[in-house]
């Protein structure tokens, strides 16, 4: 046995699942290195186009600060916690560069708010550039680092920031699969192409996400506030993009069709390789208050874990996953729902990769 497997074997055979979290561990109070983990969770602090309320930016520290909470038994995966998980560091650069581009892309929208007067036009030219040159690097950089991952045989988790983070991954993911599906849970499209300006938008992810060719079909669950204009693209997309709004959904169920129903109708519509993106505020916002752009309606919690674990029971894969637009705000919930979100979507998706095994998928 080498040195780093026989020091991983100590680490599993001395860790307590069950005492508290320890602050000097990793995330969920793991002892687990990126190194030795099966499953890396990429945090990316990034939020330049916010265009509501910042603090998504702060969304991975939150997390990782609430996942010492987290209670790590599942009764569906009993071991989950031996599969090795761990989180990088965040990146300062990144860090550092979301904070200087917000300052600027702020003042440009709220003048693009006020109508755009000509005194201070010439102030604002070139921010759209600034921040589309940034964001092509940071498309780079992550596209780089996952797919490292990827090609060392781990599963990646995207961990933003606004939901544009994600888009170097789903570069990677492309590049080493032929097809695939995204699942994307959502209070609205992110079909807006180059909104306010700003190509890489946190409102355009997924109209940029679809100039990939290898993305056969979208499935977004839980829109409820969209334009016509991304309307009008998935009405034009000839069966690529699938909304099943949040409007529907529930028509659907006050009309007596049970959520298990909608969720087979749901991934019906998908792939044999999916890609789960999670806009956290595709939930109802009683889970999510200091999410940047709150919309009333979405699921409750349990909904979408039902939904993702349908997905694994399909015999689907999940070859890939983001969680977005956890922002603090006044209160620790928002870390606390994100932690719990973060762990069942790494968990499940390691499942569906055959790193672990659930009890319901033996029976």
């Amino acid at each position: 046995m080498s040195d780093s497997a026989s020091g991983l074997a100590q680490k599993l055979a001395n860790f307590d699942p069950n005492a508290l979290g320890d602050a000097a561990g990793g995330l969920y109070g793991l002892p687990f290195t990126v190194e030795e983990a099966q499953v890396v969770v990429v945090p990316v602090p990034w939020e330049v186009t916010v265009s509501y309320r910042a603090g998504t930016a702060q969304g991975p520290e939150a997390i990782r600060e609430a996942s010492l909470q987290v209670d790590l038994y599942d009764p569906d995966i009993p071991d989950a916690w031996r599969l090795g998980l761990a989180m990088e560091e965040e990146d300062e650069q990144w860090s550092k560069k979301s904070q200087e581009l917000r300052a600027f892309a702020a003042d440009y929208i709220g003048w693009l708010e006020a109508g755009q007067p000509a005194t201070d036009g010439a102030g604002f030219a070139d921010v759209p550039a600034r921040v589309t040159a940034s964001s092509t690097s940071l498309l780079g950089w992550l596209k780089q680092k996952t797919g490292a991952y990827l090609d060392a045989g781990k599963g990646v988790v995207v961990l933003g920031g606004d939901h544009s983070t994600p888009l170097g991954y789903l570069h990677a993911l492309a590049e080493r699969h032929e097809e695939f599906g995204i699942l994307q849970f959502d209070a609205h499209c992110d079909l807006r192409p180059a909104y306010e300006g700003f190509q890489y938008s946190h409102a355009s992810i997924m109209y940029n996400a679809l100039q990939l060719p290898q993305i056969k079909k979208l499935v977004q669950v839980g829109i409820r506030d969209y334009c016509q204009q991304e309307a009008e693209l998935a009405e034009r997309s000839n069966g690529r993009v699938i909304m099943f709004t949040d409007r529907f959904l529930r028509e659907e169920m006050y009309g007596g069709k049970s959520w298990r129903k909608e969720c087979k109708k749901i991934i019906a519509q998908l792939p044999q390789k999916v890609y789960i993106s999670f806009d956290i505020d595709g939930l109802d916002p009683k889970l999510c208050p200091g999410t940047g752009t709150p919309v009333p309606g979405g699921l409750e919690f349990e909904q979408a874990l039902y939904l993702i674990r349908m997905v694994v029971r399909s015999g689907r894969q999940i070859i890939g996953c983001d969680l977005n637009e956890v922002a603090p705000g006044d209160t620790d919930w928002n870390g606390i729902v994100g932690a719990r979100l973060l762990y069942h979507l790494c968990n499940w998706m390691a499942v569906s990769q055959g790193r672990l095994r659930a009890r319901e998928l033996e029976k």
